[in-house]
C-alpha cells in the first residue's frame, strides 16, 4: 500500500505539475487528522512518510515530567528513558504507533485532503503563473458564452472575456481562435479568475510589439495609446535612434505592419502619431488625419486653441467628436477647435467689443470732465 501511495503521488505530481513535496505534506496532514480520530486524547501527533518507499511512521509525542497528570500527553522520566535513553525532564519523547490498525480511515482521509490540496495547488500555480503575465497577449479558443461572458480556453485553465472588455461589433462562436490582452488575475472562492480584454488600449501596443521589431528591440518606444474600441486608436511613438523613423517603422513596407494590426482589430482605424515634447507640435500631430493651421496653448490651464481651415473642421473634430476626444486623451490637454472663419468672426467680435469698450470709457471720461467743469463754473459765478 505504501508503494502504491508513492506511485499515486508521483503520477499526480507529473500530471498536474504540483511539487511532489507538497503532495507528501498533504498526505501527512491527512494522516495526522486520521490519527487524531484514533487517539483523540493525544494533543501532539506527528506523521512522517519516507519519500522513497512511502513507509509511514506515526508518533505520539509526550512531555517528560516528574509527576504525570495527563497520561495521554505526559510521561514520567522513568518510562521515557525506556523509550529513549537520552530523555530528560521537560523534554519530549515519541512513541510509535501501528498504522495498519486504522489504514482504511487514514486512506479515506488522505484521499479527501489530497483532492483538496491538489485543487489548492493548481489554483496557486495558475494564479502565480498568470499574475506574472498581466499585460501580455494570450492566445485561446472560445469554449462557450455565459451571461454575455466568453469563456476562453487558454491552455492550463479557462479565462473570461466579459462584456465590458469586448470590442463593439466583435462576436465569436465556439471553436474560434482569439488573441486577447491579459488584464487581471483574481483569486476567488471558486478558483482563479483570469480576465481578458479586447478593448484595452494596450492590446494595440502589444500587437505593434509583435509586428514591429524596432519596438520589440526598444529602438522605437510607444509613448501612449488611446482607443475607442472598434472605431479608432491613436498611438504615439518615438525613436531613440535619429536614423529610424518611428512612424515608418510602425507602418512597414507598403503598410504591411499596420495592416496586420488593423486586421487583428477587425478593421479599426489606427493613427500613428510621432511623439514630441513640443506641445504645440504634438497637439497638431495628434489631430491627424486633419491638417492644423495654428495652435495656441495655455500652460496653466493645460488647454489649447486649435485653428483649422474650414474644409478640415469636420475631419479634425471627427464623428461625434471622436478625433478631438482621442487627441485630448493622448496629449493630456483640453483642445478647442475652430475653423478659420469661426475664429475670424470671434476675433472681429472681440475687436468690435474692444472698440465699443474704448468708446464707452472715453464717453465716461468726457462726462466726468464736463461735470467737473460745470461745478467749477458754478463756484466762479458765486464768487
Amino acid at each position: 500500500m505504501n508503494h502504491e501511495l508513492i506511485t499515486v503521488i508521483d503520477q499526480i505530481s507529473k500530471e498536474k505539475g504540483i511539487p511532489r513535496e507538497l503532495l507528501l505534506e498533504a498526505v501527512e496532514s491527512a494522516l495526522v487528522s486520521a490519527a487524531k480520530k484514533k487517539f483523540p486524547e493525544n494533543e501532539n501527533v506527528v506523521v512522517n512518510i519516507a519519500p522513497k518507499n512511502g513507509n509511514i511512521t506515526i508518533l505520539l509525542v509526550y512531555r517528560v515530567v516528574e509527576e504525570v497528570d495527563d497520561p495521554y500527553n505526559e510521561m514520567s522520566l522513568e518510562d521515557a528513558v525506556r523509550i529513549d535513553p537520552k530523555a530528560v525532564l521537560d523534554g519530549e519523547v515519541a512513541l510509535e504507533r501501528d498504522f495498519e490498525g486504522y489504514g482504511r480511515i487514514a486512506a479515506q482521509t488522505a484521499k479527501q485532503v489530497i483532492v483538496q490540496r491538489v485543487k489548492e495547488a493548481e489554483r496557486d500555480i495558475i494564479v502565480n503563473e498568470y499574475s506574472g503575465r498581466i499585460g501580455e497577449l494570450v492566445n485561446g479558443i472560445v469554449m462557450r458564452q455565459e451571461k454575455g461572458n466568453y469563456i476562453i480556453d487558454i491552455g492550463k485553465t479557462e479565462a473570461i472575456l466579459p462584456p465590458r472588455e469586448q470590442a463593439p461589433r466583435e462576436s465569436y462562436k465556439q471553436g474560434d481562435r482569439i488573441r486577447a490582452y491579459l488584464l487581471d488575475v483574481r483569486s476567488t472562492n471558486k478558483g482563479p479568475q483570469i480576465i481578458l480584454s479586447r478593448s484595452h488600449p494596450d492590446l494595440v501596443s502589444r500587437l505593434f510589439e509583435m509586428e514591429v521589431p524596432e519596438i520589440y528591440e526598444g529602438i522605437v518606444v510607444i509613448k501612449g495609446a488611446v482607443r475607442e474600441a472598434g472605431d479608432r486608436t491613436k498611438i504615439a511613438v518615438h525613436s531613440k535612434d535619429s536614423a529610424v523613423d518611428p512612424v515608418g517603422a510602425c507602418v512597414g513596407m507598403k503598410g504591411s505592419r499596420v495592416q496586420a494590426v488593423v486586421r487583428e482589430l477587425r478593421g479599426e482605424k489606427i493613427d500613428i502619431i510621432p511623439w514630441t515634447d513640443d506641445v504645440m507640435v504634438f497637439i497638431s500631430k495628434a489631430l491627424s488625419p486633419a491638417i492644423v493651421e495654428k495652435v495656441a496653448v495655455d500652460d496653466d490651464e493645460r488647454s489649447a486653441l486649435v485653428i483649422v481651415s474650414d474644409s478640415q473642421l469636420s475631419l479634425a473634430i471627427g464623428k461625434k467628436g471622436q478625433n478631438v476626444r482621442l487627441a485630448a486623451k493622448l496629449t493630456g490637454w483640453k483642445i478647442d477647435i475652430y475653423s478659420e472663419t469661426e475664429y475670424d468672426k470671434m476675433t472681429q467680435k472681440d475687436r468690435e467689443k474692444e472698440i465699443e469698450d474704448a468708446i464707452a470709457r472715453e464717453s465716461r471720461i468726457l462726462e466726468a470732465q464736463q461735470e467737473v467743469e460745470a461745478g467749477q463754473a458754478v463756484e466762479n459765478s458765486e464768487d
